[in-house]
């Protein structure tokens, strides 16, 4: 099974991955810990995104698909995966199109976690204002107006992969906004018929 889950940051993707992940014994394809891994390990293209990073500049698509070629091919990820913030753009799904092609692989299923956006920043201000409260430390990205750049930068690159999902038959959506166990429920309602390994 190998999916794509696509929805802003907040939408739920890392807590529904995890789920996916106990349930059907994929492993959590996550860019920025693959390029963490890779870096530590010295991989040759790890030691390419460590001389990129360490220069304070974006890792390049080609470099990411390395990564995540060389993470695909790893015993563990041998019944699936669910990928986690890739692919953030319509180049980068081209890329894992033939990146799987070319393995003789296919995607299982792309699906978008829709949510309300304005929902998403007030949760993120009474979280910010209950930790406030209880003198909690606030992380950086907690903060409404980080996590409305974020959304802004989400909007302006990653969403289009809805359209370009949408187009090969691809995408299928989910109410991100339902109670978790829901949306984990609607989850496995499109994901029973599959029967690929």
């Amino acid at each position: 099974m190998r999916l794509i889950l696509l929805g802003p940051p907040g939408a739920g993707k890392g807590t529904q991955s995890q789920r996916l992940v106990d349930k059907h014994g994929i492993v959590q394809l996550s860019t920025g810990d693959m390029l963490r891994a890779a870096v530590a390990a010295g991989t040759p293209v790890g030691l390419k995104a460590k001389s990129i990073m360490e220069a304070g500049q974006l890792v390049p698509d080609e470099v990411v698909v390395a990564i995540i070629a060389d993470r695909i091919d790893q015993p563990d990820a041998s019944k699936g995966f669910v990928l986690d913030g890739f692919p953030r753009t319509v180049p980068q799904a081209e890329a894992l199109d033939k990146l799987l092609a070319d393995r003789g692989l296919k995607l299982d299923a792309v699906i978008e976690l829709k949510v309300d956006e304005g929902i998403l920043i007030k949760r993120i201000e009474n979280r910010v204002a209950e930790m406030t409260a209880r003198g909690e430390k606030v992380r950086s990205d907690d903060k409404p107006e980080v996590l409305k750049g974020r959304l802004d930068a989400y909007r302006a690159q990653t969403a289009p992969l809805t359209g370009y999902y949408d187009s090969k038959g691809m995408l299928r959506s989910v109410d991100g906004m339902a109670p978790v166990d829901q949306v984990t429920a609607a989850l496995d309602g499109i994901l029973k018929p599959s029967k690929t390994i």
